[in-house]
């Protein structure tokens, strides 16, 4: 069950990238950035799954490869079960925060057998005894339904499947059993018929481990299934964010009415109306004034040039950042 308690709480976050245009750029006193993440604040509860959605370049594996250590924010705090992301707490952060990465063709080394790479993590924290680590590794494969293990243990990526990898990235991100675990696109490279397996593996290891986790995905079907809450983001920004039942049946900002729209139906006789935007993101370097969605908002209006992006109550958890409610929205 879901603790109220937040194990996760982000503050403030902002992730920029300096362009370099040239030689003279070195000198010059203006720089110029990409604004990956702009001030964003999140909290993940214990035992909660978060889905993180937006189109490509909103921001969403930027915040999760953050959130692991794979790149250090621009600013903000970032503090895990009451301890801030600090070199102080770093090795047991390492323990305690684990990624599955998209692709199970890239995320595994192809010189390491499975046992190896499972075996890595727990010989970097110390863990040397070689039973133990054989039984640890076996136990994490029979836990991400890699049965019977002893077939697997000694086989090299090449010899698996997509599915069979995803799962042997999954037994290595639960072996040093993890408070935290990030998800970054974990089933779009997948086969349709794989992915199910793979989010409902998700479910149970959140079950049995206690695993509280961010899921990040483009989407929306998945994170639907599979999260409790999902924040909405668009070019650095958090659109929207609430109980996900709550923001697919009634969602607030234009942005997620256009995300949801485009969402498939599986039913040939539902006439489903999608709403049309302009395909061409805005440049992330010169950020549209007030609202980021505006070029592209079918109901955007003069006003949306003074939006801040800050959040406005729906109900007790469902915040959007648009000046205007839904009924304002189209009128």
């Amino acid at each position: 069950m879901m603790s109220k308690t937040p194990l996760i709480e982000i503050k403030a976050l902002k992730k920029y990238y300096l362009v370099n245009k040239g030689i003279k750029d070195a000198f010059n006193k203006n720089k110029t950035y990409v604004k990956a993440i702009d001030d964003i604040s999140l909290t993940i509860h214990e035992g909660e799954i978060l889905g993180l959605a937006g189109e490509s370049g909103s921001g969403k594996t930027t915040t999760g490869e953050i959130l692991v250590r794979l790149q250090n924010p621009t600013s903000g705090e970032i503090v895990i079960d009451g301890h801030p992301m600090n070199k102080n707490y770093q090795k047991e952060f390492r323990k305690s925060v684990q990624m599955i990465f998209q692709d199970p063709y890239e995320t595994l080394n192809p010189r390491f057998n499975v046992f190896d790479t499972i075996a890595e993590p727990l010989r970097i924290h110390g863990l040397k005894d070689k039973k133990t680590l054989y039984s640890k590794v076996i136990e994490a494969l029979e836990t991400a339904e890699l049965k019977p293990a002893e077939h697997f243990i000694y086989r090299y990526p090449h010899e698996l499947s997509g599915g069979q990898r995803q799962r042997v990235a999954i037994a290595r991100g639960i072996v040093l059993e993890p408070k935290v675990l990030v998800a970054d696109e974990p089933v779009s490279m997948l086969d349709v018929s794989i992915r199910a397996d793979i989010l409902n593996l998700l479910k149970r290891l959140r079950k049995e481990m206690g695993l509280t986790m961010l899921y990040v995905s483009h989407d929306l079907s998945t994170i639907k299934y599979l999260c409790d809450r999902i924040a909405i983001m668009y070019l650095g920004k958090i659109m929207e964010i609430g109980p996900v039942n709550e923001v697919v049946s009634n969602p607030q900002h234009p942005y997620t009415q256009v995300l949801l729209s485009a969402v498939p139906v599986a039913d040939p006789d539902y006439n489903k109306k999608r709403m049309i935007i302009d395909d061409e993101v805005p440049d992330q370097i010169n950020i549209p004034i007030g609202c980021r969605f505006t070029p592209r908002c079918p109901y955007a209006k003069e006003a949306c040039n003074q939006c801040d992006h800050t959040m406005i109550k729906v109900s007790d958890e469902h915040y959007h950042a648009c000046i205007f409610s839904k009924e304002e929205q189209t009128s």
